[in-house]
């Protein structure tokens, strides 16, 4: 059975740096042989969290909408690539609202215990987080390595590495960037290998 890779673009601009970027590291999974797929949030129906609590008691979201078979699909990856640009420092408005919505996931770990992932579970689920911003400053992806991190956490994923290139003002988009697009390409191949490695053990 093959590695499954999904992709989740988080930006609100088709077919710009971030999605482009996504695009090559989907590309390097399916040369090593993965089944790759891409999910745009922006095209999605979902509302944000409202905090209400009801997951805390049966481990259900009580908002019924595009965002809970997304949160299934995501559980049942192999590989996850959440990308998203630098907006005001952060991730954008979709990605954030999609990862406050996986709250009924976090209440079936944390709260209830019904849902468990061994260690060798996790190490087996690769998150890759995919980023780009115009800045050329190195700290600017600072404030979205959190969110990520507590998402891939909550959805039982080793967090693997970032694809990151800021400075994209300058090179004038990813295109214009002298290696991105080959660095995501050879990541999407070494993470869709190491994981077909890990299924071999």
């Amino acid at each position: 059975m093959p590695v499954r890779v999904l992709g989740i673009s988080g930006s609100p601009h088709r077919h710009g740096n971030t999605e482009t970027l996504l695009d090559a590291f989907l590309e390097g999974g399916a040369l090593a042989g993965g089944a790759v797929e891409k999910i745009i949030l922006k095209d999605l129906d979902y509302s944000p969290c409202r905090g209400c609590n009801a997951c805390h008691k049966e481990g259900e979201c009580i908002v019924k909408d595009d965002a809970i078979p997304l949160l299934e699909q995501v559980l049942s990856a192999d590989c996850l690539a959440v990308a998203s640009p630098i907006y005001s420092m952060g991730i954008t408005a979709e990605l954030k609202g999609l990862i406050d919505r996986a709250q009924y996931i976090w209440a079936r770990k944390f709260i209830l215990k019904s849902l468990y992932f061994t260690d060798k579970e996790i190490h087996r689920h690769k998150g890759v987080f995919i980023s780009t911003a115009g800045l050329s400053w190195d700290n600017v992806f600072d404030a979205a390595f959190p969110a990520i991190t507590a998402f891939f956490n909550t959805m039982g994923f080793e967090y693997y590495d970032n694809i990151i290139a800021n400075d994209m003002d300058r090179y004038r988009g990813i295109r214009g960037h002298p290696t991105a697009l080959a660095d995501a390409r050879a990541k999407g191949k070494e993470v869709v290998r190491a994981i077909e490695r890990m299924s071999r053990d």
